[in-house]
């Protein structure tokens, strides 16, 4: 091993324990080489409708790496939109903030403004807010608003959630008999999309990035 045999140097001292732990600050060099550190970009994107959010598909269809440069193709999602939805997607390769910020334990709000079909009443809000069963065995919860009804016939709510089921709202709002016309995803905990015109994208800021780790916690 290169520790073994000595070719590992922290702050110019020899490494001779394994496991050494090595802070964001220290200089660290392989045979007289300086390693590296990994570089990693934080971006938000705004996903328009009709696009999936894996870099292949077996079907030919549209992905969002369309919009990304040939050296942004590497970023992953943070959690998923569905090929009909659209808005807020964070998207990195910093792996580990993703496993932290896609954990169930991590509850971070998720904000969405959706369209449904029908008018939708308080004690059908209640319902999403007191637990759907929308598979076998898994129990969905959203807290959820009407922010206005659209020619008095749809309505339009703001859905907060703190699960990441796969197609959650989708699924409680059919279950309930009012199906999405459409799925915004206007906010990632402390990200918002305000601002960011469809198909576009931003590096986040340094206090963001910041602020998301410690939420991660």
């Amino acid at each position: 091993m290169l520790i073994a045999e000595g070719k590992v140097k922290v702050n110019s001292e020899k490494v001779t324990e394994l496991g050494f732990q090595v802070g964001e600050k220290d200089k660290v060099t392989v045979n007289g080489e300086p390693l590296s550190a990994k570089k990693f970009d934080y971006v938000i994107f705004n996903k328009p409708a009709g696009y999936i959010t894996t870099s292949d598909d077996e079907k030919n269809r549209k992905t969002i790496y369309e919009f990304f440069p040939e050296h942004l193709k590497h970023l992953k999602p943070v959690g998923r939109l569905d090929k009909d939805s659209s808005g807020l997607l964070l998207m990195t390769n910093d792996g580990e903030l993703i496993n932290k910020l896609t954990h169930p334990s991590a509850e971070i709000p998720k904000r969405y403004r959706v369209a449904v079909k029908g008018k939708m009443k308080a004690n059908h809000l209640e319902q999403m807010a007191n637990g759907i069963e929308i598979e076998h065995g898994k129990i969905a919860y959203a807290d959820a608003c009407i922010l206005e009804y659209e020619n008095n016939k749809d309505t339009v709510l703001e859905v907060v959630l703190h699960q990441g089921l796969n197609r959650q709202i989708r699924k409680m709002t059919d279950y309930l008999g009012f199906p999405v016309v459409s799925l915004k995803r206007v906010a990632h905990g402390p990200l918002s999309i305000s601002g960011l015109k469809r198909g576009q994208y931003k590096f986040l800021k340094p206090m963001q990035i910041k602020e998301l780790k410690k939420i991660s916690k």
